[in-house]
């Protein structure tokens, strides 16, 4: 049974699919294990293959005597380029190379490269059904490098310039001996290459030397002749006759210029002292004067004179006179040699400013001369570049032509390779590794086991359940997929009802419900009964309803308990999955339905003192399932009452209908119990008495239950009912 109704939206339960995995791990251990030998056997039944590899470094080498410069030029070559690398790997392919190692190595004779002549049964039949071409049709030569395609690997090592030869065969010496004879063939094969190229390049360059030769000559006489016809003479070797005159006429023009502002500093100078009365013996130039020195220590000598005299000898004495009249003239002359300087100085200004004149007429016709110059060189330039390039191509040629014959001659030029590191004889077999091979088809066939059990679970519906199920409801499906029972519908096929035996006993226990029983004993060919709010009539309006939960209240006692368990007995024969909750305080549908009345139930899984799948018991006269009051303490199981919320999600997740027995319960427990849920309220009133039944419906409305049922087998019902409305 599924605990998935059909309408439900679904999940898959991944702790369903784990159990069911863990319930089979025997089975799949075997399986594991046999999958392991047998992994095992093919590995040692399989023929040992050997792999060695030899490594090649691809870069530029040149002979000892080639110079540092040529070296240099050969590093930065295409050899360094990756499709460069790449075309050598496929070079190390190529039929001509491989069919060199072949015939070295004798191959064609081994039969290991030959398997088509002594071919196998599998592939003898598979050339008969024409699903593979006869080998044999194949030439032998070309059978055999197929074989050897088919064992060999070429390739570049990511990220270096170092080509990997890898061989596999039966034979560990020939593993190692082929990638090994292959990069010696590989090597002289390049040598070879090499030393054509130079022979080549010898014959070639010869004649084109020699006509360098004369281009070279012819370019330079014509540079010669058009520097003489245009006059463009060299003075150092790269500056021109009229570029060196203007420069040095530029330079003595700024001399010139210099000494004419000096000068007229100077005499400005001069001119300052003379206009203001101040010393001039000062300036540089005045003090300069051998005259102006005599004179100014004659000055001195008279100025003592007047002094000494001065202090003997009264100021009109013709002494004292005499010595000023004296001082007087030597001051006079003084003044006038300052005049003769200052005239001096400005002729100087005057010359430089004739000189920069002269000066400035030269540069101006030296500058158009340079002009003409600049013209003439244009051409000059352009004859001396062709001169240029026919000598660096004359050159370059020759240093190519020495180098090049001297390869020849030498018979001296290594290929632009080199081994790295020759294939060893390989120790363990390449292929197969037992270990890895027997640890792999475990692991491969323990999870394909639990795979195909998973898939046999998601199938069967076992391992589907509600998306809004909660740990509770996987519990329940489970609990009620482990304690499900055939369902009554073949007892009833068979004419055998299960009604009068539960009656029965139902009678034994109680004698109150005297309707029901009275609708039960009626004979299948009578119609049935036609009171709307019998046991029947509530069992068809449950059928329809979707409520997945029905709250029973029983106010007058046991007689309306067992009436419940008649409509749950009802319903399970009639092939729904319910159950009832006995909630009560007298635990009567414990007593009317459970096997043992001791058994554990909803007070011992309150109390925490039973496992939610020990309280979920059958009925004995039916398919429907019981969850009894149990043996532990109301009053303390009712401490956990908030735990019910749960229990009944996971019940309605599992079962079409849950039903709960609450006895004479009031509203206010109904709804501590229901809370929000869609729920059906059942008034069970086997013999109704209109008091009990107008409060009960006028409380349940007034709470916002608007779906209150009336199970009743006694007359007067529809009075009762009539008048609650």
């Amino acid at each position: 049974m599924s605990g998935v109704a059909r309408d439900q939206d679904v999940d898959i339960d991944l702790g369903q699919l784990v159990r069911a995995v863990w319930a089979r791990r025997l089975r799949i251990l075997a399986i594991t294990l046999v999958g392991a030998g047998v992994a095992f056997a093919g590995a040692k039944i399989m023929s040992p293959q050997y792999r060695s590899e030899t490594r090649i470094l691809i870069e530029p080498r040149a002979p000892a005597f080639a110079s540092t410069q040529q070296a240099n030029d050969a590093s930065a070559g295409p050899l360094m380029d990756e499709l460069n690398i790449a075309s050598q790997v496929q070079l190390l392919q190529s039929a001509d190379l491989l069919k060199k190692v072949i015939n070295d190595l004798k191959l064609y004779n081994l039969p290991e490269f030959d398997d088509a002549a002594s071919g196998s049964a599998m592939s003898s039949i598979l050339v008969k059904l024409h699903l593979k071409k006869n080998p044999l049709e194949n030439p032998p030569e070309e059978r055999v490098i197929d074989a050897f395609v088919e064992r060999l690997q070429v390739y570049q090592v990511p990220g270096s310039r170092v080509i990997g030869i890898t061989f596999t065969s039966k034979d560990p010496k020939l593993a190692a001996a082929i990638p090994n004879a292959m990069a010696n063939v590989y090597l002289s094969t390049q040598s070879g290459a090499k030393l054509d190229s130079n022979s080549e390049a010898t014959r070639w360059l010869e004649p084109e030397i020699e006509g360098l030769r004369q281009k070279v000559s012819e370019a330079e006489r014509k540079v010669a002749e058009y520097r003489t016809s245009h006059g463009l003479l060299q003075t150092n070797g790269t500056t021109t006759f009229p570029a060196q005159q203007l420069n040095d006429i530029s330079a003595e023009l700024t001399r010139v210029r210099g000494d004419k502002a000096n000068a007229e500093a100077r005499a400005q100078a001069v001119r300052n002292a003379l206009s203001s009365g101040e010393a001039s013996d000062t300036l540089p130039d005045i003090m300069s004067s051998q005259a102006i020195q005599r004179l100014k220590g004659t000055e001195s000598g008279l100025q003592s004179q007047i002094s000494d005299l001065q202090t003997s000898l009264l100021n009109n004495h013709p002494r004292l006179k005499s010595l000023r009249a004296q001082l007087s003239d030597i001051r006079s002359q003084i003044r006038q040699e300052t005049q003769k300087i200052l005239a001096s100085i400005e002729n100087e200004s005057k010359v430089a400013d004739l000189r920069a004149s002269e000066l400035e007429r030269q540069s101006d016709t030296v500058q158009a001369n340079s002009a003409r110059a600049g013209e003439d060189e244009v051409g000059l330039n352009a004859l001396e570049r062709e001169a240029n390039a026919q000598r660096q191509l004359l050159e370059t040629y020759l240093v190519r032509y020495r180098e090049a014959a001297s390869r020849a001659d030498s018979n001296s030029s290594p290929a632009d390779a080199r081994i790295v590191s020759r294939a060893v004889e390989p120790v363990d077999p390449y292929f197969p590794k037992v270990v890895p091979i027997v640890v792999v088809a475990a692991v491969a066939t323990l999870i394909m086991s639990a795979i195909v059990i998973m898939l046999a679970e998601l199938f069967s519906g076992r391992a589907l359940r509600p998306t809004d199920a909660s740990p509770e409801t996987i519990e329940a499906e489970a609990v009620v997929e482990e304690k499900h029972v055939p369902q009554a519908a073949p007892i009833a096929a068979a004419g055998k009802p299960v009604q009068p035996s539960m009656l029965a006993v139902v009678a034994d226990e109680e004698g109150t419900i005297e309707d029901v029983k009275a609708a039960e004993d009626v004979p299948e060919d009578e119609p049935e009964d036609d009171n709307e709010f019998s046991v029947a009539s509530v069992a068809d309006y449950l059928t329809g309803s979707r409520a997945p939960l029905a709250i029973a209240i029983s106010p007058t006692g046991e007689n309306g308990s067992a009436a419940t368990v008649s409509l749950t007995r009802m319903l399970a024969d009639a092939g729904h999955r319910v159950i009832l909750i006995d909630m009560t305080g007298s635990g009567y549908p414990t007593e009317l339905m459970a096997e043992d009345p001791a058994a554990l139930g909803v007070t011992d899984l309150l109390c925490g003192e039973a496992a939610f799948g020990d309280t979920i018991h059958g009925d004995r006269l039916s398919d429907a399932h019981l969850i009894p009051q149990g043996q532990s303490d109301v009053r303390r199981a009712m401490r956990g009452v908030d735990r019910l919320s749960l229990l009944l999600d996971a019940l309605a997740a599992a079962y079409d209908l849950v039903v709960v027995e609450c006895g004479s319960a009031d509203v206010a427990g109904v709804s501590r119990l229901t809370r929000s849920r869609d729920v059906e309220i059942i008034l069970s009133l086997p013999e109704v008495e209109e008091t009990i039944f107008v409060a009960l419906m006028t409380e349940f409305q007034a709470a916002g239950y608007e779906r209150v049922v009336l199970m009743s087998g006694g007359e007067g019902a529809e009075q009762a009912l009539g008048r609650a409305a």
